[in-house]
């Protein structure tokens, strides 16, 4: 398997400058050869592969000076990201025309500066240090975290990007892993919600950051700020800056969030007594909800299949099996206590009462044990960290 590690740079104003000049080639690359399959479409002529199209970029170093100033890498990888541009391109066509996808398909564009920096990624010779890493032709970068990137290990390839001013750089390292042992400990449901993040069957909850609805207001008032500046003004790249930061704030906070709470749930660093033999999800109709024009922003703001992304490909690394448990299934209105499947229960009923035996519970607290009573049935679909 191939891990990945992430960690932000701490540069000085002349890596800067190398960083952003590796972007741009890798732009200017993934252009090029766009451009140039295009010209070649038109003209009834072969399509140049990644291959050819990095020998033509080659020829013209001569004439252009700028670009011995870059590592080989951002040209290379930059062309090779635009042929799987168009893998994916076609696979889509595929599936569609075979009725099982649906929406566009995805044709590359052109990249502007004027949206993203962008990024580069780099192969070959890449050494790890505690506090620092090399890559070609940018040199030793400072780390802001040290300890935390594997040393002394094959490094596949590694990606510089940029967002919202700061650098990162994430590395993909092949590693083995031996089959993990089961994990023989509670089966824990989890039901996911607006006002609370999770609410598992044991009891626990976890408190939704809301990251978007508390920074709702500044977002507003900088996009105000961004939207009034004339366009190519400097106050305009300043404002489009702040913009950017809030952005990025409210993404990290909600992260962060998520990534606390599966790692939680899972507790890979517990023995297997403790970690939880079979945590169970609802497989929720995300895009259908996100169609509720009251409740879109707020459901949007929590990050649900990225809470179910985190739970499958972390439990399978631990030996936690994940069940998906369909979502025509009546976990809000069945009662935990007898059984009773209630006929209507609104969303503004946060308090479950049962009226066969007058059960009273937590509307969410209540769907979570009923998930997890579900987790031995025969005709649920188990993910083992697909």
């Amino acid at each position: 398997m191939t891990r990945g590690y992430r960690v932000e740079l701490d540069l000085n104003n002349t890596q800067r400058t190398l960083c952003h000049k590796h972007a741009g080639a890798a732009r200017w690359a993934y252009n090029y050869g766009l451009r140039r399959k295009q010209e070649a479409y038109k003209a009834g002529l072969n399509v140049p592969t990644a291959i050819d199209l990095h020998r033509e970029i080659n020829a013209l170093k001569a004439s252009e000076p700028w670009m011995y100033q870059v590592s080989k890498c951002a040209f290379q990888e930059g062309l090779r990201d635009l042929d799987t541009a168009f893998k994916h391109f076609f696979r889509k066509c595929r599936l569609k025309k075979a009725g099982t996808w649906k929406g566009k398909c995805g044709y590359p564009c052109f990249k502007s500066r004027k949206k993203a920096i962008g990024g580069a990624r780099f192969t070959g010779s890449i050494r790890v240090s505690p506090d620092a890493i090399q890559l070609p032709r940018l040199g030793l970068l400072r780390l802001k975290e040290h300890n935390y990137l594997p040393m002394n290990i094959t490094v596949k390839s590694a990606t510089l990007s940029e967002k919202a001013g700061r650098w990162y750089v994430s590395l993909a390292v092949p590693s083995e892993q031996d089959d993990p042992a089961p994990a023989t400990g509670p089966v824990i449901g989890v039901d996911l919600g607006i006002k609370t993040l999770a609410v598992t069957s044991d009891g626990r909850a976890f408190a939704n950051p809301k990251a978007l609805r508390k920074k709702i207001a500044a977002l507003r008032r900088a996009s105000r700020r961004h939207s009034r500046t004339h366009k190519g003004s400097h106050n305009r790249k300043k404002a489009a800056q702040r913009l950017r930061k809030l952005h990025a704030r409210i993404a990290h906070v909600r992260q962060d969030a998520l990534q606390k709470v599966t790692s939680t749930l899972v507790a890979r660093t517990k023995p297997e007594s403790e970690r939880p033999a079979c945590i169970v999800l609802e497989d929720l109709n995300i895009s259908g909800m996100l169609k509720n024009r009251t409740l879109s922003r707020a459901i949007a703001d929590v990050g649900m299949y990225e809470f179910r992304r985190q739970i499958e490909y972390k439990a399978a690394s631990v030996g936690v099996r994940v069940v998906i448990v369909s979502r025509w299934e009546p976990s809000s209105k069945t009662c935990s206590c007898c059984g009773t499947v209630r006929e209507t229960l609104g969303l503004n009923e946060r308090v479950f009462v049962c009226e066969d035996c007058g059960y009273v519970a937590d509307r969410d607290s209540n769907a979570a044990k009923n998930l997890a009573r579900l987790a031995e049935h025969e005709n649920y679909r188990e993910l083992h960290g697909k």
